[in-house]
């Protein structure tokens, strides 16, 4: 046992593929057994759903574990922070009877999204678009908008950075500000955006007044956690986006702007990785995809509509309807090695039902006209695989009423077989709905 654990199980719950896989609901289910939820990477860009009852929540910040208000629930250094997203988030909860309050802390050290984070974010998105690369493609990212990306950019460039500790102390907020918007305000003009220069003396007040509605939950979160750990209080840590959408380890460029694969829990808290007992790797029954990108295994005809619609695949944060294809195995299992899984919830069973016939890809054909079961983490090289697929019935029946596993049409059970055949671990969870009820654990 490590020396970090002390008796007690730390979870991480992460997706495999390109985010959207239902980890809000996974990470709702799995806080009655742990008494810290941390989220560690990310930022607003995130959408976590969770449906209880006829109640349906979604959250951006702060982790889905606030729904249960005897639970501490932390955002540690490694994301992000809208401060004005994060505040409506609050009040919002709070309206609906949520408590927030000395359950939730949130970094001092964690960076803050700025209100010109996201106009250059839309700026550069909208130059991007116009310029055509070979083969006449845009070149952009297909972000949300909402500012990630510049504020992790900020946060390497560093001397352009604020941190939520920032916002609580205004003369030095001020006098850094005042530097800030003199070098954003010469960028936005390079860019050609017609906007007026930014006011450091306005954003000064604007983020002080923040800092002092979030001023009850800011500490060092990391020392925090590290006295949870020492004192035995089990963790479970709340992945953003997904593996595929990893910095270093996705489909680059198309990529997130932060470590969302397993390796992101030390940088984006400060407890090291041995403290994690167990990786439960999120998937869909199927593969989406939001914005620009390779997806090897789209479907862009009537059963990619139709996977769409059975599964309500619209972004929780955007809208934008998400891109639907069969299930990449390969992809999966490449996510699965890089996080060191140790089970698979696999989400959205239901919405293969009634498909005859279901596709899965086992392996990738190579221009060259070699195969390989190997991923490719390269969006320009991902576009020229050719997806090699194995075929197996489907099942003509609804799964609302399966009880566990061995009550599933026997076609489900096959599927969920083969997945554990090929990515090599074992499908510990398997949820057919979006409410609570509708989720068989320990399977």
């Amino acid at each position: 046992m490590s020396p970090h654990n002390h008796g007690r199980r730390h979870t991480a719950v992460i997706g495999l593929q390109w985010g959207d896989e239902g980890k809000g609901k996974i990470v709702d289910l799995l806080t009655a057994r742990h008494d810290l939820i941390v989220r560690y990477n990310g930022g607003a860009n995130a959408g976590h759903t969770v449906v209880v009852g006829s109640e349906r929540y979604a959250v951006h910040l702060m982790p889905a574990g606030i729904l249960y208000p005897e639970k501490l629930c932390v955002i540690g250094n490694g994301v992000v922070v809208d401060p004005q997203q994060l505040v409506d988030e609050i009040d919002a909860l709070r309206t609906r009877d949520i408590h927030v309050g000395d359950n939730f802390r949130l970094s001092d050290r964690a960076h803050v999204v700025m209100p010109y984070h996201k106009t250059h974010d839309v700026a550069l998105e909208t130059l991007l678009a116009s310029a055509r690369a070979g083969g006449g493609a845009d070149l952009s990212i297909g972000t949300t908008r909402r500012g990630i990306g510049p504020a992790y950019a900020d946060k390497v460039h560093r001397c352009t950075a604020l941190r939520i500790g920032d916002l609580l102390d205004p003369e030095y907020l001020r006098s850094r500000l005042e530097v800030i918007c003199e070098v954003r305000s010469r960028e936005l003009a390079a860019l050609h955006i017609d906007a007026p220069p930014l006011d450091p003396d306005d954003l000064a007040r604007e983020c002080a007044a923040l800092g002092d509605r979030l001023r009850p939950h800011i500490t060092d979160t990391t020392y925090l956690l590290h006295d949870h750990l020492r004192s035995g209080s089990s963790i479970l840590f709340e992945g953003a986006n997904a593996c595929l959408l990893d910095i270093d380890h996705g489909t680059f460029p198309f990529v997130t702007s932060s470590n969302c694969s397993a390796a992101g829990i030390p940088a984006g808290t400060g407890l090291p990785g041995s403290c994690v007992n167990d990786v439960l790797g999120i998937m869909k029954a199927y593969s989406t995809r939001v914005g620009a990108g390779a997806f090897p295994t789209e479907q862009d005809n009537e059963i990619g509509d139709r996977i769409r619609e059975r599964g309500n695949e619209y972004g929780t944060t955007t809208r934008r309807p998400r891109r639907c294809g069969w299930l990449d195995l390969v992809a999966v299992r490449y996510s699965a090695m890089i996080c060191g899984v140790s089970g698979l919830a696999v989400m959205l069973l239901d919405v293969l039902s009634t498909i005859d016939e279901l596709r899965i890809c086992t392996h990738y054909r190579l221009p060259d006209g070699t195969v390989t079961d190997r991923f490719i983490p390269d969006a320009r090289r991902l576009m020229d695989v050719e997806p090699v697929y194995e075929t197996l019935p489907g099942w003509s029946e609804e799964l609302d009423g399966s009880a566990d596993r061995s009550a599933l049409p026997t076609n489900a059970q096959r599927y969920l077989h083969r997945i554990e055949e090929i990515v090599g671990a074992e499908v510990k969870i398997v949820s057919f709905g979006p409410e609570r009820s509708q989720t068989l654990v320990g399977v």
